[in-house]
């Protein structure tokens, strides 16, 4: 029974987006902060759970990244489609992990590549996008008043470390096919 709980931990945080998108749209970026706090939760007990107690299965290998770039990418489309970001910024986030899947599919479909590790620069990206939205999301919250240099740095440093990661996988990609093809 409890061997299920990372998969259920999961499901939970895939079960909470669209409550954080509702609350982003409606710009109740507390409660929306407060959701992606449970969020994050679930992501980090899953993890400890199915490594801790080795419960780890292949359904929860799949789904939990799913969940967490479902998570990420909803919040990075409500905060562009409402201003909140620059639309270019929601763009090369969505923009990125679009390309990273339409590679995976090319190497599912057309070589015998059949595993994906997150690179170091993929990883870094990740956690910025995170932190980044967090940092928006609370700033909205609690200080809706603040220097505009603030929401410029957390931009820059957001694109400049999503377009290095979305070129870094690029590059991934052509090593491994110069690698199958020799």
């Amino acid at each position: 029974m409890f061997r299920n709980l990372p998969n259920l931990l999961t499901v939970l945080r895939l079960t909470l987006v669209p409550f954080v998108v509702r609350e982003l749209w409606r710009g109740n970026y507390r409660l929306a902060l407060l959701l992606l706090f449970v969020a994050g939760t679930t992501d980090a007990l899953d993890g400890y759970l199915a490594r801790r107690f080795n419960w780890a299965s292949r359904f929860g290998a799949y789904l939990d990244p799913i969940g967490d770039k479902l998570l990420l990418v909803s919040v990075y489309l409500v905060l562009g489609l409402k201003d909140v970001v620059p639309r270019w910024l929601m763009w090369l986030v969505l923009g990125r992990d679009a390309l990273i899947l339409t590679m995976v599919a090319i190497a599912l479909l057309f070589t015998q590549v059949r595993s994906f590790p997150p690179s170091m620069w993929g990883k870094l990206s990740t956690v910025i996008q995170i932190g980044a939205g967090l940092g928006i999301i609370a700033a909205n919250g609690y200080f809706p008043v603040r220097p505009p240099a603030f929401d410029h740095a957390v931009v820059l440093v957001t694109a400049l470390a999503t377009g290095v990661s979305g070129f870094h996988y690029l590059w991934l990609a052509g090593s491994r096919l110069r690698q199958d093809s020799l």
